[in-house]
This record gives C-alpha cells, sequence and structure tokens, in this order.
C-alpha cells in the first residue's frame, strides 16, 4: 500500500487505526506483543480491539565486539538467541566474544524484562497467532528479531503490524512474518517521528500502565467466560431473548453471486442484533483501513458486518466494472439474499425484532447496507429492489447520484449520507440526490474532513455517525 500524506495524533490514534485493520485475527488463539516502548501503546488499542491478551517482547541487540552498532544477532526471553550469519561471518567473531557479548546484554534483558512484567511469566505463545506491534519501521533490524524470536518460542503464526514504514518495507521482512499489516506506508520517507504530531518518548510509566490495564480486561474475560469480549453480549445473569447469538463468530466467507464467487470477512459479535454489509468504493477493496476502521466500531457496538468484494480480481483491472452501478448493485443484492444460507444458525433464525413487513433477505435480523464512493450507489440500488428488507442505509463520501433518479426514488430505507466539509463537489452531488429520495433521509456534513476522512478523528466521526443510525433504525418501532 503505498500512501503519502499518513499522519497521527500520537501512538494511541496510531494503535486505533491499525486495529481496524486486523479485526480478521479477534479469537482466543490471538496474542498481541509489543515491543518496548513506543510500541506499547499502540499494541495496547491492538490488543483490547481485538479482545486479545497483550505481552511485550524484550529484545536486545548483540553488536559486533569492535563496532557494536552492527548487530550481529539478537536475544529475547526464554534463552532465545537469533543470530546473523551475514554479519557474524565477515566479521569473524569467535565464539567466546560472542558469548560475551551475549551474557552481557542477557542481564540487562532480564533488567528490563523484571521492570515490565513482573512475577507474571511471558505469554504461551506455542501454536498461536502471535501479533507484533511497533509504532514504526525504519530499517526493520528489531521488527525482525521480534518476528524470529515469537516465532522460536512456538508462534504457529507471525503477523507484523505497525502503523507507518517505508514502501518497500515488504521486501525487507516478508521472509519472517506470514502476514505484513501497515495502515500507510508514505514516500519520502526519513523518520517514524515525523508522521506522529506527537512522538514523545514513551515513559516506564506509561508502559506499566498499559500493561496492567491489559491484565485486568485479560482477568475480567476470564471472569466473564472465555472467549466472550468484556461489554458484550447480554448482561450476566440475564436470559439472553431469541435474537442473541451468544457465540461470535469472525471468519472468512464466499458467497456466489451473478454466477461468480466473491469472497469476503463476517464479523458477527456476542448478542449481535443486526447486520451491515459493505460495499466498497471504486479502487478499494474489503480490504479499505477506512471501511474496515467503520466494521470494527460497528462489532464493538454489537453489530454484525460482512465487507467482501464486489468485484473478482480479474475484473478489477477494468475500470469500467467499478463504476457499473448495475453490475455492482445486482451483487450486492445476491449477496444480501444469500446471507441467511450462511449466517450462524441463531442469527439467522431469529425472529424479527421490527414491525411486521419490515424482515429482510436475513430472516428477520434487521439488515443494513454501507457504501462508500461508488459502493453508495450500488447500495442505494440494492435498496430499491429489497423495499422494507433494508432497515437503513449509510454513505460515507459516497457517489449516491450514480443509482439513477428512478432508483433513489423507489428507496423506502432510511438513508444518511455523509460527506467531508473540504469536499465540495461530492457535497452537491449529494445533495442534489438527496432531493430524489422519498425516504427518511439526512445529510451530514464532518468538519475539517476531506473526500477520504483522512484528518485526525474525522474518521472517528464518521463512524459514530454510522452506529447512531444503524442502532436507531435496527431497534423495534
Amino acid at each position: 500500500m503505498h500512501v503519502t500524506g499518513t499522519h497521527f495524533t500520537d501512538r494511541t490514534d496510531a494503535g486505533r487505526r491499525l486495529a481496524a485493520l486486523l479485526g480478521h485475527l479477534r479469537g482466543p488463539g490471538t496474542v498481541v506483543v509489543a515491543l518496548p516502548r513506543g510500541g506499547v501503546p499502540v499494541a495496547a488499542e491492538v490488543a483490547a480491539a481485538l479482545g486479545a491478551p497483550l505481552d511485550i517482547c524484550v529484545i536486545r541487540k548483540l553488536g559486533v565486539p569492535y563496532q557494536p552498532e552492527l548487530g550481529m544477532g539478537a536475544i529475547g526471553e526464554d534463552g532465545v538467541r537469533v543470530l546473523n550469519d551475514q554479519v557474524l561471518r565477515p566479521a569473524g567473531v569467535t565464539a567466546r566474544q560472542l558469548a560475551d557479548v551475549e551474557s552481557r546484554e542477557r542481564v540487562e534483558l532480564e533488567r528490563r524484562a523484571r521492570r515490565y512484567r513482573g512475577d507474571r511469566p511471558p505469554a504461551d505463545l506455542r501454536g498461536r497467532t502471535v501479533v507484533v506491534v511497533d509504532d514504526g519501521i525504519a530499517t526493520g533490524s528489531t521488527a525482525r528479531a521480534a518476528c524470529l524470536i515469537v516465532r522460536a518460542r512456538g508462534a504457529a503464526r507471525v503477523v507484523l503490524a505497525v502503523p507507518v514504514a517505508p514502501d518497500d518495507w515488504t521486501d525487507r521482512l516478508d521472509d519472517v512474518a506470514d502476514e505484513l499489516v501497515c495502515v500507510g506506508t508514505p514516500s519520502p520517507f526519513f523518520a517514524i517521528g515525523e508522521f506522529y504530531a506527537d512522538f514523545r518518548q514513551t515513559e516506564d510509566t506509561e508502559v506499566l500502565r498499559r500493561l496492567a490495564e491489559a491484565g485486568a480486561r485479560e482477568e475480567a474475560r476470564a471472569e466473564a467466560g472465555a472467549g466472550t469480549p468484556v461489554g458484550a453480549g447480554p448482561d450476566r445473569g440475564v436470559e439472553p431473548d431469541s435474537t442473541d447469538l451468544t457465540d461470535p463468530t469472525d471468519r472468512e466467507l464466499t458467497v456466489a453471486a451473478g454466477g461468480v464467487r466473491l469472497t469476503g470477512r463476517l464479523t458477527v459479535p456476542a448478542g449481535a442484533r443486526g447486520i451491515v454489509v459493505f460495499a466498497h468504493g471504486s479502487g478499494s477493496s474489503r480490504r479499505s483501513p477506512r471501511n474496515r476502521y467503520v466494521a470494527d466500531y460497528l462489532n464493538r457496538s454489537g453489530l454484525a458486518t460482512y465487507l467482501f468484494d464486489l468485484l473478482t480480481e480479474d475484473e478489477e483491472p477494468d475500470r469500467r466494472n467499478v463504476f457499473d452501478v448495475d453490475l455492482l448493485g445486482a451483487r450486492l443484492t445476491d449477496v444480501a439474499g444469500h446471507l441467511p444460507a450462511v449466517l450462524p444458525a441463531r442469527l439467522s433464525a431469529a425472529p424479527s425484532a421490527g414491525p411486521p413487513g419490515r424482515d429482510g433477505p436475513a430472516d428477520g435480523i434487521p439488515l443494513g447496507l454501507f457504501g462508500a464512493s461508488t459502493g453508495a450507489a450500488a447500495a442505494l440500488w440494492t435498496a430499491a429492489r429489497l423495499g422494507d428488507g433494508v432497515r437503513a442505509v449509510v454513505s460515507r463520501g459516497g457517489r449516491p447520484d450514480l443509482a439513477g433518479a428512478g432508483n433513489l426514488g423507489r428507496v423506502t430505507a432510511p438513508t444518511l449520507l455523509i460527506v467531508g466539509s473540504r469536499d465540495g463537489p461530492v457535497i452537491d452531488l449529494n445533495r442534489r440526490a438527496r432531493e430524489l429520495l422519498r425516504c427518511e433521509s439526512e445529510l451530514a456534513v464532518v468538519p475539517n474532513a476531506g473526500h477520504l476522512f483522512e484528518e485526525p478523528g474525522t474518521l472517528d466521526r464518521v463512524a459514530e455517525l454510522a452506529r447512531v443510525w444503524f442502532v436507531d433504525h435496527f431497534a423495534p418501532a
């Protein structure tokens, strides 16, 4: 991913934006591991979003004796040692010299580990998915060592996740991680700190506070019941009604639509009372960081989501397809119609929570559509055909006008159009499209936001507007 102008308010903001890209890793088999100290605030947000334990990976570089800044390897806890033969051999380092350096660095490593972890043992990584998180990547040497170390400690799958990195970072590190995730890869790239408004050094006190908070969440999860995120699902001691789903779901899902097979990500939190299907815009995909950010926000609010690709890999290069609203709308309609067959049994079989005549393709579970760019037109195209089967529609920076006057006039689902205040031409297009709607509708203009809502805090505003709109219109009349 090549992005210019990627900036974060601070490490907390970076962690939240990174977490939006990692929702597919939510599950009991995931552990988040931070690189102290700057990586801890970022990883803490990721761990909270994924409902995963948070641990640290304390690393000490093994420097060549006569050139300490040149790393010949690294050590981690549990006696793990990773050596770089490409440095060791040319440097002529003897076994005794290596042992002396390692002995000295291990004393410091153990001191730091005790400082951060206290009496708690390192997390058991054997057979688990481990998400290695730092606040950014410059050369990648520390990240490489961390990935090798968690692998040596038994991780079954290693995911390296950072907010910002150079655009060639995947070439440097794809041999040590199974998956590489980054919010932005700006160019030119000189230093990690240039992409943060606040990049002050992370103090030990903050590291300890973040780890303690994560530990308290993990204890609360254990008390509430393994695998159920704190704050999700019905209150303890209260019998859930028939629309609750007690077992969360988060998995890849392929659905047949329009003669092709379309892949997406289905996420159903505990107690979900509605599902929102996302239709991405032109030049985007189900991995769109902005749509995933909003979806994760909705998941934490108790709404299920399905993000899928409207086009196959073979179709995407043809730009005519991404503006073919009839094609995109027909596929979105097919997917909505197939949801009962693929949703978890208790969810799809639940009786409607709404008034008579409002049941949608999901057999009673309220259905909402979220569209961005041309995906907004596809969402309204679908809403026009499904009628009362769609409870609500939200457009983010969309082109609802592309749905056509005839389709807009047939939409009955309450529709929210969200645009940025700096996106003048699109504001006008949304206003004209709204004039053609005959349903309940609102136009929300987010202050200081451009077309992509990259400005600090603006995407949070979009997510909150969408959450309120869906929750209000999913509720029984």
